[in-house]
């Protein structure tokens, strides 16, 4: 049996990683859960990582970038992603390919629909069955970031106020994968709402 994509998006300090920390905490072995981010999760992975964040690449083209997040994910899906599915595991990944959508696609100008049908139709990655999207207004998560801003943290609010308009856009276009919480409330009773979601998707 399949296992189950249960991909986890948000602004920028939308408490994604503490959200999926609870989850493997509360859910744990007993759902065969296994924790991946992006971009990251392999060797090869990690070190496009620090390319993409790094402060010292702000001349970094738009297109470049792109082609970065969607090399660190095909690495991803080839190596742990695709495997783990395969022999029955469910994933729960720290952002996919809606975040290229929303921060390169919608805020960098490069298209949401083009990030899109460049990552489910030419690349043919996994689709998700369930995408879990953490939503926080960006001056509010602005706040939960530390003095040290890594380079897309760096690009201020207003473009973070874009990511954060363009996630919610494509939660409106496509219910039925996407399920929205919000994440403006205590870290409890943020983590009830998406362990209820998350269990009907287990």
């Amino acid at each position: 049996m399949r296992g189950r994509l249960i991909v986890v998006e948000g602004v920028d300090g939308a408490g994604k990683t503490t959200q999926i920390r609870l989850l493997e905490r509360s859910l744990g072995r007993r759902r065969r859960l296994i924790r991946l981010r992006e971009p990251g999760g392999t060797r090869l992975g990690e070190r496009i990582r620090r390319l993409l964040l790094d402060i010292r690449h702000e001349e970094m083209a738009p297109v470049t970038e792109v082609l970065l997040y969607m090399a660190a994910r095909a690495q991803l899906v080839e190596e742990q992603i695709r495997p783990a599915l395969r022999r029955g595991a469910n994933i729960l990944l720290d952002r996919y390919y809606h975040s290229t959508a929303a921060y390169q696609g919608a805020a960098g100008g490069f298209g949401v629909r083009g990030i899109l049908d460049l990552a489910e139709r030419r690349l043919k990655f996994p689709r998700p069955d369930l995408v879990l999207l953490l939503d926080l207004p960006p001056r509010t998560a602005a706040r939960r970031f530390g003095a040290k801003k890594d380079r897309v943290e760096r690009k201020g609010v207003a473009y973070q106020e874009r990511v954060r308009a363009a996630f919610l856009s494509m939660a409106r276009q496509d219910r039925r994968l996407f399920r929205v919480v919000d994440a403006d409330r205590p870290v409890d009773q943020v983590h009830h709402d998406v362990l209820e979601i998350i269990g009907h998707v287990l």
